[in-house]
């Protein structure tokens, strides 16, 4: 066979478990789809600002392992994520905190905070049966109405109240004055942008790309003894049982001559009229210095729009669907399956970082 290991997918997952194979002397090739290397955290440079190609990406960890893994690849800066909310002009802090509380009711202390929150959440009597009671019993109707109901709907395309409770099993509420998004010990963004990361990791790898691997599985599968693959199961067995739902995003890129456009990174729309759940204006992830800048606006669509599945429905129906799937990846010889479409789950990148560590240790 003319390579010990071939993957499919060159994101995250893959790149890293490309990377632990090549340390140990191992030839890799690696099938890519896209025009790319990097999956979604693919990051190119115009006007001297790293662009997140496919929405915003800010590494955050507590697992000092994982961070001192990352950044063996790369300089981080120290950027911290404050989001914004904008519902119908009027703009709230996010995540929820003493800022927002105080936006919202003009209460000054916690203690005002939270009994305004326990007088709204006794509205939901029993135990929640959807995503909007959840919400409610959380945080109260106040909050849920003006940050969570507009942006939920549009992310899922469907109402509050169609959605299962376990999508939202808890609403971080921050009684200080804290607007860090994250709570993690380390945080930040690659000073050179993701893609230099993914091009170290692969250094040394065979890469093919613009090629659809389940377009010649078998020709794939006949050069290496293990194949590591990390697109859709579904997919890969032909939808033989079904399909399986995704979330997709269209990203509408858009160059501005001006030099600071909104004044923040990330700018979530929460009311349901606004089209896009969010604008990115990528300059702030690394305080580029450039007269110009350049925004994305993120528009949720179903998966049949783009061909481009992005987050999976975990709902009971996909998850049995899945289950079906995943048995049969593991009756298959020398097939390795990982990543968040290959295992129909949210990834954050750290996790990512871990998992592929895991599966490298298992099968180099």
């Amino acid at each position: 066979m003319a390579y010990d290991l071939v993957i499919c997918g060159s994101g995250l997952f893959g790149s890293t478990v490309a990377h632990e194979a090549l340390r140990k002397g191992k030839k890799v090739l690696v099938v890519e789809k896209r025009n790319h290397i990097g999956g979604n955290i693919y990051t190119e440079k115009r006007d001297g600002i790293d662009i997140h190609r496919y929405g915003a990406h800010i590494f955050h960890t507590s697992d000092e392992n994982v961070w001192r893994y990352i950044t063996a690849f790369s300089a981080f800066n120290n950027f911290i994520n404050c989001p914004v909310a904008n519902f119908r002009g009027r703009l709230y802090p996010m995540p929820f905190s003493m800022y927002t509380f105080n936006a919202m009711w003009g209460v000054t202390t916690p203690d005002e905070a939270m009994a305004k929150i326990e007088e709204q959440r006794q509205e939901i009597k029993g135990e929640p049966r959807n995503l909007e009671e959840q919400a409610i019993s959380l945080v109260g109707r106040d909050i849920f109405e003006t940050l969570v109901k507009g942006y939920t709907e549009k992310q899922w395309g469907r109402d509050c109240k169609e959605l299962p409770k376990e999508i939202i099993k808890r609403l971080p509420v921050r009684l200080t004055f804290n607007s860090n998004y994250f709570t993690d010990r380390y945080q930040g963004i690659p000073e050179d942008g993701y893609t230099a990361i993914i091009e170290k990791m692969l250094s040394g790898a065979d890469i093919v790309l613009n090629t659809d691997f389940l377009e010649e599985k078998e020709k794939w599968k006949n050069m290496a003894p293990v194949v590591l693959y990390t697109g859709c199961l579904d997919a890969y067995y032909g939808f033989s049982e079904g399909k399986l739902q995704y979330r997709s995003e269209i990203f509408e890129e858009e160059r501005i001559e001006k030099e600071n456009w909104q004044g923040t990174a990330v700018m979530n729309y929460t009311d349901r009229e606004t089209p896009w759940t969010r604008i990115i204006e990528h300059k702030h992830f690394t305080s580029a210095a450039s007269p110009v800048t350049w925004i994305s606006r993120e528009y949720p669509v179903d998966y049949e729009k783009t061909g481009e599945p992005f987050y999976p429905v975990n709902d009971s129906r996909n998850n049995a669907l899945y289950a079906k799937y995943r048995e049969m990846a593991e009756k298959e010889s020398g097939l390795v399956i990982g990543g968040r479409l290959a295992e129909y789950r949210y990834y954050d990148m750290d996790k990512t970082i871990a998992a592929a560590l895991r599966t490298a240790e298992k099968i180099l």
